[in-house]
């Protein structure tokens, strides 16, 4: 039987591309830990997943987060340009349980977005007043408003770049 279940912690942001066939594929690797007479060991994993599961990581992990991956062992070999033989032993991941909650980028944005609640009020503006909130930056954030009209804009602008 070839099966690994393993947890650990994303070493960087999976990587999302799409093969020649129209797969998506996500690659990305994992940091688990194993403490042995008093001494931390860390061993790294390179992890794949395919179709919707790469899909779903790729949009959803992210560096630092915690893990639960299921998968199977394998093993790749292939010749370069001057016949060299390279392997790679990686795991197919078939599930990847996130155990940290959300991204740590998300975090930080809800940071900021409580900090700039923070600095309305104590300016004496209430966090549902109508006027625009500006930070130290002197980027302003205007409360409430249209979602789906600023969507439009973002999806304009993107379309224009």
């Amino acid at each position: 039987m070839n099966k690994v279940l393993l947890t650990g912690r994303l070493t960087r942001d999976p990587e999302l591309r799409t093969t020649a066939g129209g797969k998506a594929v996500a690659s990305f690797s994992v940091a688990s830990h194993e403490f042995a007479a008093g001494k931390e060991k860390s061993e790294f994993h390179n992890i794949v997943a395919w179709d919707r599961l790469a899909e779903t990581c790729g949009r959803y992990l992210g560096k630092g987060q915690q893990v639960a991956v299921e998968g199977r062992i394998q093993t790749r070999t292939w010749d370069d340009d001057q016949g060299k033989r390279h392997w790679k032993t990686e795991i197919v991941a078939s599930s990847v349980e996130m155990l940290s909650g959300r991204r740590k980028k998300d975090y930080a944005a809800e940071t900021a977005a409580t900090a700039l609640e923070a600095q309305a009020v104590a300016a004496g503006i209430e966090p549902g007043a109508s006027e625009p909130v500006a930070d130290e930056s002197g980027f302003s954030v205007a409360p409430g408003g249209d979602e789906d009209e600023e969507e439009d804009e973002l999806l304009e602008e993107a379309v224009a770049a």
